[in-house]
């Protein structure tokens, strides 16, 4: 897999990232996911588990890991798998996120998951949590889930710490999610700090399904923002695991695309967003190895303007797919 920057920074990544959401932690929302952990949440071994994915990851070719405050133990399980590889601080790229924090008490079925608060004082008790897992590693730091609601495009007071650690060499992004993610990002493309743009790079949800975002984050490109993808397989919608009825159709389709194509059904949704020519890293949330090797099968896939052609068929209103997204149940 080919090395190229993040956006105008430095830091070198590759076209596919793997996102710990769901090897972090017992309860996901992704479709399947007490499949893929067996349902055994010891956490010993849910590190291994984590530690064999990564480890596939790693011989595959990925060079990118993402994870969050949030995710369980993620950041656990990636610092002590980057250690016990011995690897050295820049062979890998690291990023992690904050402002949520974890409640669930490693259950399935807790009533709250997450918790968010994008304070200055959340801010310094997660960086040092962060620092004590990923160290040296940690190369991007990214604000969980901005939104206009939260205050954080707002708080001075924290962007005078997010400047203050881009100052010592950390790159500052942030996540959106929501139907509202472009108007996020356009706000967030105008926060500076001493006439510096604070944020280097942007994390958002982008698929066959939600596309709305498409225009902004062209732009945030352009100016010079990193992008990764976030979602890409829309927590498994986008995979033959969807098998609600009324999706039928889509499913259909997408495997047409996908035999048509010589990949597989998710392989085929992966390289429909590493076409777009503003991705800098889609990120494959797989939490077995086997689909991460089938995610990867994007890479040797070339899009072509049928595949194009059919995207509008797939597409879902903002609204309705997020309305989708939050009625998923944590399994």
């Amino acid at each position: 897999m080919n090395l190229h920057p993040l956006g105008s920074t430095n830091l070198l990544v590759t076209p596919i990232g793997l996102g710990l959401a769901a090897l972090g932690r017992p309860g996901y929302i992704n479709l399947g996911h007490a499949d893929d952990l067996q349902s055994n949440y010891d956490v010993t071994e849910m590190q291994a588990h984590a530690h064999r994915v990564l480890d596939a990851a790693y011989d595959a070719g990925v060079r990118y890991f993402d994870a969050a405050r949030s995710y369980g133990r993620a950041e656990q399980f990636l610092g002590t798998w980057l250690e016990a590889r011995q690897f050295s601080p820049g062979s890998v790229a690291v990023g992690s996120k904050w402002g949520y924090t974890y409640t669930a008490a490693w259950q399935v079925d807790a009533d709250v998951h997450e918790v968010k608060e994008h304070s200055l004082s959340v801010l310094r008790r997660q960086w040092g949590e962060s620092q004590s897992h990923l160290g040296e590693y940690l190369d991007l730091y990214q604000v969980h889930s901005a939104t206009i609601d939260s205050g954080i495009l707002e708080n001075r007071e924290v962007h005078t710490e997010l400047a203050r650690l881009k100052e010592s060499g950390i790159l500052i992004g942030l996540s959106v999610s929501g139907p509202r993610q472009a108007e996020v990002l356009e706000h967030a493309m105008n926060v500076n700090v001493s006439g510096v743009r604070l944020f280097d790079c942007v994390q958002a949800t982008w698929n066959l399904l939600e596309m709305s975002a498409g225009p902004a984050l062209t732009s945030a490109w352009q100016a010079g923002m990193g992008v990764i993808v976030k979602e890409a397989l829309a927590n498994g919608r986008l995979t033959e695991r969807n098998k609600k009825p009324a999706f039928a159709g889509k499913l259909a389709l997408l495997k047409r695309e996908a035999r048509r194509l010589g990949t597989t059904v998710d392989g085929f949704a992966l390289v429909g967003v590493l076409a777009q020519p503003w991705v800098d890293v889609v990120l494959s949330g797989a939490a077995r190895e086997d689909h991460l090797l089938s995610n990867l099968k994007a890479l040797e896939v070339s899009w072509d303007d049928e595949a194009a052609s059919h995207l509008q068929a797939l597409v879902e209103p903002a609204g309705e797919y997020w309305r989708t997204r939050s009625d998923l149940e944590w399994n």
